[in-house]
């Protein structure tokens, strides 16, 4: 997603992103999950969009799978 921006309007399009991205580099969800230090169900349910799931948490996703959070006016 590089050279792709994707506008984040509710919690289920940024954890769509965020799958997309995981699956893009080939990775399962358990692996993304170590990586961030988090369980499965966890990466589960920010990709399902839960509204539930801590900022922090989400934003070490974000890093793991190589993505920034920009923030923008409309």
């Amino acid at each position: 997603m590089s050279d792709m921006a994707v506008v984040v309007t509710d919690p289920a399009s940024l954890g769509r992103a965020l799958q997309k991205r995981r699956k893009t580099l080939g990775l399962r969800q358990e692996d993304v999950a170590l990586q961030s230090g988090i369980s499965r169900p966890t990466l589960m349910a920010i990709e399902a969009g839960k509204e539930t799931a801590q900022i922090g948490i989400v934003l070490q996703v974000c890093r793991d799978l190589g993505l920034r959070l920009v923030l923008g006016a409309d």
